[in-house]
């Protein structure tokens, strides 16, 4: 089943590679998606592929490897879009 999930990641996590970190993530479990910087300093990350692979990830992102201190993650499920590659921003 494929999943597409957008999480909101609250904390310290602009300018410390934590993008750089997801998209690696991301292309390890062969999803598709985005990480983007948010004005109020939280990063917004899409996810989209195979339902474990997105949910491992979703995991990964306040894991003890994430760069930066991760405060919260906030994650909404949206319609599959069928969307390919990863883009940071």
């Amino acid at each position: 089943m494929t999943r597409r999930a957008v999480a909101l990641v609250s904390g310290s996590v602009q300018g410390v590679g934590y993008r750089w970190f997801v998209r690696g993530r991301a292309a390890a479990a062969g999803l598709a998606g985005s990480a983007t910087n948010l004005p109020d300093g939280c990063v917004e990350v899409v996810l989209e592929g195979e339902d474990a692979a997105v949910e491992a990830v979703l995991v990964e992102l306040q894991g003890a490897q994430a760069p930066g201190a991760v405060t919260r993650v906030d994650v909404r499920d949206e319609p599959v879009q069928g969307i390919s590659g990863f883009t940071t921003a």
